[in-house]
């Protein structure tokens, strides 16, 4: 059911606001469109959003700062439009926690598949898991996969997007074995990589800073050369 999801839509192109506004009404969301960081603010401050479709170039304050601040303010998942070319914005709208970004030009089918599965990794916090998985422990963190939660060896919640917790579980519930980013795209995301697509090893360098003691030299998810990534740790259930 998404007739209950709000989606909040931010490009100042007043064409494409309409577009999407009509396209993702009839599948269903509850949607608000706002033409600049300004109104995006104020809308999330008063309405209860479930996703953010962030452009990243927009008048005063462009889209990786909002995209910064969202997550700074703990705020909902977001997908972010690029134009394209940019592959290196792309690439840092996912360091500072895009969840996922789709390249202008695009389908707004494709867009819809993309909403679609950002949202279904944001689950209600609390919710069991529909594989009936529990906590998992490695090098002394736990994570609580009920809880969609992960706390660190003294007991502090380490912050995580959508998109790193989807990651970790991917790679904690597999652990020492060698998952390509086509593998790790596909468990996550439900697609393949791209020839260009780096948001694997975005979201990698990502997870490595929160959970690595020394992030350059990685204990836990190590690379693998011309493999992908593998999670040495043990990892027993909680």
């Amino acid at each position: 059911m998404t007739d209950s999801l709000h989606l909040l839509i931010v490009d100042d192109d007043r064409e494409i606001r309409d577009l999407l506004t009509r396209y993702l009404a009839r599948h269903g969301y509850r949607v608000t469109a706002a033409k600049d960081g300004q109104e995006m603010r104020r809308y999330l401050a008063d309405r209860n959003i479930d996703l953010v479709v962030l452009d990243l170039m927009l008048p005063g304050e462009d889209g990786l700062s909002l995209c910064r601040a969202i997550r700074a303010d703990g705020g909902p998942p977001v997908v972010m439009l690029s134009a394209m070319g940019e592959d290196a914005d792309r690439i840092l709208g996912l360091e500072i926690g895009a969840d996922d970004y789709l390249p202008k030009p695009f389908n707004p089918r494709e867009l819809v598949a993309r909403i679609k599965a950002v949202l279904r990794r944001v689950q209600t916090p609390g919710a069991t898991p529909a594989n009936g998985a529990g906590a998992l422990a490695f090098c002394g963190y736990v994570l609580d996969q009920a809880q969609r939660r992960l706390t660190d060896p003294q007991g502090a919640e380490v912050t995580l997007t959508a998109g790193e917790y989807e990651l970790l579980v991917a790679l904690a519930t597999r652990p020492r074995r060698v998952l390509s980013r086509d593998d790790l795209l596909e468990i996550t995301r439900g697609r393949s990589a791209g020839p260009f697509d780096r948001s694997i090893d975005v979201q990698i360098s990502r997870l490595r800073r929160k959970i690595e003691r020394d992030p350059a030299d990685p204990a836990i998810i190590k690379t693998v050369r011309s493999g992908g990534y593998i999670f040495s740790p043990e990892v027993t259930p909680q």
